[in-house]
């Protein structure tokens, strides 16, 4: 086996079959077997799943892994390639997709031939597009302390002050490196998670891909943006946290504690309260500014005070 792709379904079925159908030309582009894990849903998604590998005979190349609970993405994510890594023949690659994707022809393809020509590359991304082949941003930088300024400020002086800080940078068309991919379309070398280990499950969704990222950077493999290789990404429709169709929700806690946990585990307690002081001295500036400029309001409701009450600055509010 070349590749495990593994995808973690909770309630998405719908969006895991339409993955799944997209998958079906990859297979000519490398042996692969895909993982599909049903992360404890409490629906229909098992019995669906199941059927839709039954009816469409990919039995041979998919696998369902039903989970007991809902532990989260990084431990939904970790039952598949743990499974692969200790199976009878580990495969040399992982590649983690949401079910909110679909591959595009080719992108597999493109993945593995750059891989190969860099044996230094432990990890790499693919370019996420919407379904009119918009490109999305999906390379970023690691999170800090002048990136959450700027996130929270929205000024476009400062943004160009900062620009070597900006932790989404404009969308590039040449593949290069970068500090983290985004998880939705993420291939991993298997001598990467033997170094370093499998995600961590502290994680319960959002960040696990840039803690991971960053562990792997300090463990000595470089991260890349592939942008020959397309994906389709349905933004936030299997979180419902980032659907740009509908207008913002509240952020949910496992949010800002991923967030909270990142800065302190990677940067430090006193990182953490700096991060979060920089965020909302920016954020209230920009709420302040906001309806003077007649700009629109695209913030998720109660956001400031959702990102204090996780802060270490204050005692933790439940």
């Amino acid at each position: 086996m070349e590749v495990a792709i593994v995808i973690v379904n909770y309630r998405t079925a719908d969006l895991t079959i339409a993955c799944l159908k997209s998958l079906e030309a990859a297979r000519t582009e490398a042996a692969l077997t895909t993982f599909v894990v049903e992360n404890g849903s409490a629906d229909d998604s098992e019995q669906r799943l199941r059927e839709a590998i039954r009816q469409n005979r990919w039995e041979s190349w998919c696998e369902l892994l039903p989970q007991a609970a809902n532990k989260g993405y990084a431990a939904g994510n970790n039952a598949a390639i743990g499974a692969a890594l200790n199976g009878p023949t580990p495969p040399k690659f992982v590649l983690l997709l949401n079910p909110d994707t679909e591959v595009r022809s080719g992108a597999l393809r493109e993945l593995l031939k750059f891989m190969a020509e860099r044996p230094y590359a432990g990890i790499a991304g693919s370019r996420l597009e919407d379904p009119d082949c918009t490109p999305q941003r999906s390379a970023f930088r690691f999170p800090t302390i002048r990136s959450e300024l700027d996130t929270g400020l929205r000024l476009g002086i400062v943004s160009r002050l900062l620009h070597k800080w900006l932790a989404a940078p404009p969308v590039r068309n040449d593949a290069h490196a970068t500090d983290w991919v985004a998880g939705a379309a993420m291939l991993i070398r298997r001598e990467v998670f033997e170094r370093i280990g499998l995600l961590d499950e502290k994680y319960f969704m959002y960040f696990e891909e840039v803690d991971f990222c960053l562990q792997a950077r300090r463990a000595g493999w470089t991260c890349w943006y592939v942008p020959a290789s397309h994906v389709v990404h349905l933004v936030g429709q299997a979180s419902g946290v980032t659907d740009t169709r509908k207008a913002p929700s509240r952020r949910p806690a496992y949010w800002f504690e991923s967030r909270r946990r990142f800065f302190i585990k990677n940067r430090g307690a006193l990182a953490a309260i700096a991060a979060d002081l920089a965020f909302s001295a920016g954020y209230v500036t920009w709420r302040m500014r906001r309806p003077l400029q007649g700009k629109p309001d695209l913030d998720p409701p109660h956001m400031l005070w959702d990102l204090l009450r996780h802060s270490p600055l204050l005692p933790r509010v439940w």
